[in-house]
């Protein structure tokens, strides 16, 4: 039996429930029991961006929940931009936690999922033993300049966090073929900046088909993109249009740090870890400067964006060893 049918066997274990937090009913897929751990997704991502890791670890004695978060797959899609902001997600993981029960847990994160587990880490560090997160790395808050201004200013227009504050964009995606457009992100190489012009449809008139690299197969883009193209994106857009607001309604955190026990990992080929000042924080030592718990900073050689998919049994030992320890 190949690897991938063994996984896709083993997929059907999976429980899946709908779980009302915090005015809205999320998506939660569960396997195990044992010590929670709590793995948040990215964009363009889901729950099952976390499958090899949730069998896994799982299998290891622990209990795996993996949420959709607000306004991704089978999770509800608030109409309202402004219903994205920080406080809203990190709400919703919480009073998820408090539905099953759970006093704290593990977490787990990766590209925005690392982005709001900083965020819950810093709100509710109480609720935390511990964190492993990848890609993203905590930045603490400059009281002088809006985050999109400065990306704006940095990058330019074309910068793809930039072309998502433009409300509409979504109906850019949409003339896209869903699977095309996921396949240009998952198997991206490139950690250049990501630039959109302004026709971006367009581009994929004559762009070459895509190749579905060994670590994929075409069932998991089937299942990312028959959510996608139910839903479209305009819930997981929405996130960057809160970027500015979250800046706004977490002034009375600047100047704090990530207090957590932490593990960080990410890809030498990852585009966010290739942006400028990034690699100079990571090893610089200002990234342990803001986050003391700061245990571990693993850079993966030839991994790129989406780690846990890509290696996924280095990614499932890094959670592992470390979670251990606790």
């Amino acid at each position: 039996m190949s690897n991938h049918n063994k996984i896709s066997i083993d997929m059907e274990k999976i429980q899946h429930k709908n779980i009302k937090v915090n005015g809205i009913n999320m998506h939660v897929a569960e396997i195990g029991e044992g010590p929670a751990v709590l793995f948040v997704h990215g964009f363009p991502e889901l729950w099952y961006t976390w499958r090899h890791q949730m069998l896994y670890i799982s299998s290891k004695g622990y209990r795996a929940i993996a949420p959709d978060l607000r306004g991704f797959g089978d999770s509800e899609a608030p109409p309202s931009s402004t219903s994205y902001t920080a406080f809203h997600v990190v709400g919703d993981l919480v009073c998820l936690l408090d539905s099953l029960g759970l006093d704290k847990v593990f977490l787990v994160g990766h590209d925005w999922g690392a982005i709001i587990s900083w965020y819950l880490c810093l709100f509710r560090p109480d609720r935390i033993k511990a964190l492993v997160n990848m890609s993203v790395v905590y930045k603490p808050r400059n009281p002088s300049v809006k985050p999109v201004d400065l990306m704006r200013h940095t990058f330019g227009d074309d910068f793809y966090i930039c072309r998502f504050q433009e409300i509409g964009w979504e109906e850019e995606f949409a003339k896209v073929d869903t699977k095309k457009l996921l396949a240009s992100s998952y198997f991206q190489r490139d950690p250049s900046p990501p630039m959109l012009p302004k026709h971006f449809a367009n581009v994929f008139q004559h762009a070459p088909p895509y190749t579905i690299p060994s670590w994929f197969t075409q069932q998991d883009l089937d299942y990312f993109a028959s959510k996608y193209h139910a839903t479209g994106f305009a819930g997981p857009l929405n996130y960057y249009r809160c970027f500015d607001l979250n800046w706004e309604l977490c002034a009375a955190w600047t100047g704090s740090k990530i207090m957590v026990p932490v593990k960080f990992i990410v890809g030498e080929s990852d585009l966010v870890y290739s942006f400028p000042g990034t690699k100079e924080y990571i090893h610089g030592g200002g990234f342990k400067e803001w986050v003391p718990g700061l245990e571990n900073i693993v850079v993966m050689k030839g991994a790129a964006h989406f780690i846990n998919q890509e290696k996924p049994q280095e990614i499932n030992n890094h959670i592992y060893d470390f979670i251990t320890k606790f």
